[in-house]
């Protein structure tokens, strides 16, 4: 496993702690292997301020791209003690055919003194698309729960404005008017004008691939929230991709155990609610759930690949400060991981039928 070394003046780290929330970032050099970068660092993320254990955004200054990206993130993923989630989801849509970030795990020393594991993540914007070899495009993030590609939020209050939960990451402000016209559309075209437009707006497969790999993993903000849309250019149709995935394989965002059929096999938000109103659209969903319960969301398929992230894992949990279990304790958690896949499986193939 790799070893992270950041080096930084105590004034700037004490910046950090006297404003959790600021959004500027502070000079630091950061050291992998025998190569030294000198990068911008502050704290990312919402909750997880508040803990002792804080992840970090990093954006290189010199050079200004290391490995065809300036930008990374360090998860702490703290309420997870399997550390484990969001790598194994992502890595989990990108075998369903859903671009998402890649992720390895990285051990974080700072001034010297071991900060634990953390989860290194691709920032989703313009240089993962270079590396990918994709079309270029605007990036917007669903940076909260407002982004339910409707008209009112959750609690059925009226938005002040159509683009309310979304933020660019990569264009700018005159890119929202093709989300703003896309979200007025589903809210407001007949069911036969909408199944016509749809196609225009959305790479339609690509979105049904997405919300099979939300229902399977059961990440209940997943509909509204953590996802980010990409505007392909060479199709001119959003695609979508999945981001912030550590309440997922049974247990929830703050680490709490939840049941296999909380999540309905239809999802929820206004999109799917009408696209699965098609009945050409349902069979597609139903025919790529089916394939994928039957090829990669199984305990055949995912056995072996908990079972070896978790080995990889096991030698460095005591480094970790702000772990207090022992190798034996984490290697259980590999228990709820399958359990969970058993039963989640075995409820969607008899939902199906409901569909």
């Amino acid at each position: 496993m790799l070893k992270y070394e950041i080096f930084i003046n105590p004034k700037w780290l004490q910046k950090l702690e006297d404003d959790i929330w600021g959004d500027d970032y502070v000079p630091a050099v950061l050291k992998i292997a025998k190569n030294s970068y000198k990068i911008g660092l502050k704290y990312r993320g919402n909750v997880i301020r508040k803990k002792k254990k804080k992840s970090y955004n990093i954006i290189f200054r010199s050079p200004y791209l290391v490995d065809g990206a300036h930008e990374i993130h360090l998860n702490a993923e703290y309420d997870d003690i399997s550390l484990s989630r969001n790598k194994l989801s992502l890595d989990f849509f990108n075998r369903i055919g859903v671009t998402s970030p890649h992720s390895k795990h990285v051990q974080l020393y700072m001034n010297g003194f071991c900060k634990g594991l953390y989860l290194e993540l691709e920032s989703f914007d313009q240089h993962l698309l270079k590396k990918r070899n994709l079309p270029d495009g605007p990036i917007i993030y669903a940076t909260n729960y407002f982004a339910n590609f409707s008209l009112f939020s959750p609690e059925n209050e009226l938005k002040t404005s159509l683009d309310e939960g979304y933020t660019i990451k990569y264009g700018n402000q005159k890119d929202l008017s093709f989300l703003e016209d896309f979200i007025e559309m589903i809210n407001t075209f007949s069911n036969e004008e909408f199944e016509k437009e749809v196609g225009k707006y959305l790479d339609i497969e690509n979105y049904l691939r997405w919300l099979a790999g939300v229902v399977c993993t059961q990440n209940f903000d997943g509909f509204i929230h953590n996802y980010a849309l990409y505007l392909n250019s060479e199709i001119n149709r959003f695609e979508i991709t999945p981001w912030d995935y550590d309440g997922t394989w049974g247990r929830d965002l703050h680490g709490r155990k939840l049941d296999h059929d909380f999540v309905p096999i239809n999802g929820y938000n206004t999109l799917t609610g009408r696209l699965l109103h098609i009945y050409p659209k349902k069979a597609k969903y139903k025919e790529i759930l089916s394939s994928i319960l039957d090829n990669e969301f199984s305990l055949g398929a995912l056995e072996p690949i908990i079972e070896e992230q978790f080995q990889t894992l096991k030698p460095y949990i005591r480094t970790d400060p702000h772990i207090n279990m022992n190798e034996e304790q984490f290697l259980k958690e590999k228990n709820v991981f399958l359990h969970f896949i058993k039963n989640r499986n075995s409820y969607l193939k008899k939902e199906m039928a409901s569909l």
